[in-house]
Formats: structure tokens, sequence, C-alpha cells
């Protein structure tokens, strides 16, 4: 299960076309829960907080992934990561990571220079820097779940269309892409919920069963709130679920 509970959730939504400020706000909380099989495997959640960065309004945002109960004694997971948003244009200023998923470790922290199209990354753990260039507009991994949100008009995405965006992540930027499968309604634990179906294009053999083995379902509303997320793994499936939910800036739109 390494770096699976982190990775199903972080970039999991996406949107179209131009920008809109409205799908998130200071205060949104949320949290899933993890399936392994018929085993509840852990918990992963997402906030959004207020904060200042270089003296500019800024959203910190702090994604948290652990397991529980048996699945915590046979592969421990505390993975910790944050990224520091500017609240107009959407580009981030700084991400952390830290994480332990099995004894495997990282403790690194990066800062964007988005006028240079450079981002520096400090790792802690091995005691050093690195400078990498990157192209103009690139996200972290948890920035880019936040960017994606914020484009309208996913109304007019028809399915076999994607989209694609420059992410940054383990030392390089690749591009990653989010195909529309359709619509669909889905029974949750708060009722029937209206949702946009997306197949994020993820590589094949390491940890998943072939390109697109992952599948997401995103509320169709203002929020566009990832609702459950199925992977076929090499090894088994993975399911998650929306658990508990706060602060959302649009009303959370229930059928039944």
């Amino acid at each position: 299960m390494k770096k699976i509970v982190l990775f199903l959730i972080l970039i999991v939504t996406v949107g179209f076309d131009s920008r809109n400020d409205d799908a998130y706000d200071v205060g949104e909380w949320f949290k899933f829960r993890i399936h392994y099989g018929f085993i509840n495997a852990g918990f992963a959640t997402l906030e959004v907080k207020d904060a200042t960065v270089n003296n500019k309004k800024a959203f910190h945002v702090v994604g948290k992934g652990y397991t529980t109960g048996v699945s915590r004694f046979f592969f421990k997971v505390d993975d910790l990561y944050e990224s520091y948003i500017d609240k107009d244009s959407g580009s981030p200023y700084q991400f952390v990571r830290k994480i332990n998923e099995g004894g495997y470790t990282k403790n690194q922290e990066g800062f964007f220079n988005q006028q240079a199209n450079k981002v520096l990354v400090k790792d802690y753990k091995n005691k050093s820097e690195n400078t990498f260039a990157i192209p103009k507009n690139t996200q972290d991994i948890l920035s880019a779940f936040y960017y994606l949100r914020n484009y309208p008009g996913i109304d007019k995405i028809k399915p076999g269309e994607s989209v694609s965006i420059d992410m940054f992540f383990d030392g390089e930027t690749t591009k990653f892409k989010l195909k529309f499968i359709g619509r669909e309604d889905i029974t949750t634990k708060f009722g029937v919920v209206s949702s946009m179906v997306f197949r994020p294009l993820v590589q094949s053999g390491r940890v998943f069963k072939e390109k697109e083995s992952l599948t997401v379902w995103i509320s169709d509303d203002g929020n566009r709130l990832p609702i459950r997320i199925k992977a076929d793994l090499a090894v088994g499936s993975i399911k998650a679920d929306l658990d508990a939910f706060k602060g959302l800036n649009n009303p959370f739109k229930i059928k039944i």
C-alpha cells in the first residue's frame, strides 16, 4: 500500500476552462474512509486554512493520511502534505512533505519561484538542496487538487475529453492527465449524490494494474468534492468514500 493513501486522495478532482474562485474557501475540511478489500485500512483528511506568504494572502492546505487498526499493525502510514497557495493565481508558494510509509520516510520542503520557473527543494532527511527548472504554472501534488477545482465549465466537458496540467513531484515534473467518463448517481452515507466520473491516467506496473485502473467520482455541484475513489491494484483493490465534511463553500446537493 506504499504511497497509496495520499495518492488516491490528493489528485482526484478536475475542472475545465477559465478560473472560478468559489469551489472552496478557508474552513473547508473533509475526511475519507479507506478500505482495502473488506478491511478498514485508514483515513485521509484535507483542510483549508488562512495564511500570509510574502505579505500576500494565501491558502494553507493540509493533507493527512494514516492507517488504522489491523492495517497499521502490518503497514504503518503517517503522511503529511502541506501547500501554501496564492489566493489570486492559484499557484503554489511552498510545499511540505513528511511521510512515513512502512519505514520509508521523506522530509522535504519546496519553495517555488514562479517568476524564474524554478523550485528549490530542501531534503532535511538527506541534508541536501536542489533547484529544479519547471514549466510555467506548475503545481505541487496538493495544490493541483485545489487549482483544478477552481475551473468552471465542467458541464461543457464531453465523455472521452481530458485535461492535463504540469505537476512537480519527487524531483521531476510530469503531465497529470484526467479523462472524463460521464455522469452517475451514486449512493453514499449522505444519500444519493449526482457525480461526474473521471479516470486519472496513472503509471502502470508498480502499483496499479493498468493505465486507467483508478476511477473517481466528483460531486456535480459547486464544490466539486471527491465522493468516491476506486483503484484496482496489482494485488487487490482499494475503495475510499467521503466520510465527513464541514465548511463547504457551496450547498452539498443530495438527490434523496
